[in-house]
């Protein structure tokens, strides 16, 4: 099974919390896609709805929204995820990966988009407090 490194973003503190994702939790990714929502019961926050914004895989490749299936592709890039043009008109070939999640991954963004009744400080804080 695959294991995951989750960075979940809370839009409304600003601050983004690592949630290692194994086993089943892990199972809750595989098959779906960039942009697509899922339970946050998933990852053990009741009552949430988690957003996937973005993806990586073990080698770096960026994943992209609008690449449907599986593997890495090469395309002629001007911008958006992947390639940041230095100047105006440059266009440039490079790897990067389709929206659906599968093994081959390793770090998943995803932001907050509903929230449940117990905030996610108060899911960290145990966390961050054994730490000190």
């Amino acid at each position: 099974m695959a294991d995951f490194k989750v960075v979940l973003s809370d839009p409304q503190d600003g601050i983004s919390y690592k949630v290692e994702a194994t086993g089943g939790m892990a199972g809750a990714f595989i098959g779906k896609s960039v942009g697509d929502i899922i339970a946050g019961d998933a990852l053990g926050f009741p009552g949430y709805q988690i957003a996937i914004t973005g993806a990586t895989d073990k080698t770096g490749i960026p994943a992209r929204r609008d690449l449907p299936g599986l593997g890495r592709r090469r395309l002629l890039l001007a911008n958006g995820v992947g390639f940041k043009p230095t100047y105006h008109g440059q266009r440039r070939r490079m790897s990067v990966r389709s929206a659906e999640i599968n093994g081959d991954f390793v770090q998943i963004n995803a932001k907050v988009v509903e929230y449940g009744e117990k905030s996610l400080k108060e899911y960290f804080a145990p966390a961050e407090e054994a730490a000190e």
